[in-house]
């Protein structure tokens, strides 16, 4: 929540493709309430999170530099609620040389959210030549070559996504639109994976 945003929405202009310069762009909505992915925010971070964690500030894609200010937790101790503050004059585009910020945040306006699945394909095998390898080929199937994500909350410009069209998601890698995707609930299936700099530095 950004409990000093007063509008009901604004709409800000986001580039399809950041490493071209002659990209277009679309419209997001921004609103009070938002969504960001559960692993960009961390209590108790360690260095090198350049990610959202109490007392941080990050930018948001495309929007405002918004500062944690409160965490709320259940009964269970489980955080279901981040309050943040944004900075107004911070919008994409203006000079914010003077406030220091080194992550960048992807985000969905809680509001405008649609539904979707996403489908995660990865390596069938642990190893790179099934056939060289010892043992049974089962023994050799990764157990996690396909997982399906059903709680996914995506921008409202995909509902306007077509069968042709390849997309990048921030982080997540290249996806298509699956076949039995509809209206009602999109479906995608990932094509390609992207390098997780951050996994990177978890793994040392």
């Amino acid at each position: 929540t950004i409990t000093n945003f007063g509008k009901e929405v604004e709409w800000v202009s986001i580039e399809d493709n950041p490493e071209d310069e002659n990209t277009t762009h679309r419209k997001v909505p921004f609103s009070k309430e938002i969504y960001i992915e559960q692993e960009d925010f961390l209590e108790n971070p360690p260095k090198k999170f350049f990610r959202l964690f109490p007392g941080g500030k990050v930018r948001l894609k495309g929007a405002y530099i918004i500062e944690c200010n409160e965490v709320v937790k259940d009964i269970n101790g489980n955080i279901i609620e981040l309050k943040c503050s944004y900075i107004p004059e911070s919008k994409s585009g203006n000079d914010t040389s003077g406030i220091h910020v080194k992550g960048t945040l992807h985000w969905v306006s809680v509001e405008h959210a649609v539904h979707a699945e996403v489908k995660l394909y990865d390596r069938l095998f642990h190893v790179e030549n099934v056939a060289e390898a010892e043992g049974d080929f089962k023994e050799h199937i990764n157990p996690n070559s396909l997982q399906v994500l059903d709680k996914v909350y995506a921008e409202p410009a995909l509902l306007d996504t077509n069968s042709n069209n390849r997309y990048q998601f921030l982080r997540k890698g290249y996806f298509c639109l699956d076949k039995d995707s509809s209206s009602e609930k999109l479906v995608f299936n990932r094509t390609v994976t992207l390098k997780d700099t951050w996994a990177k530095e978890v793994k040392k």
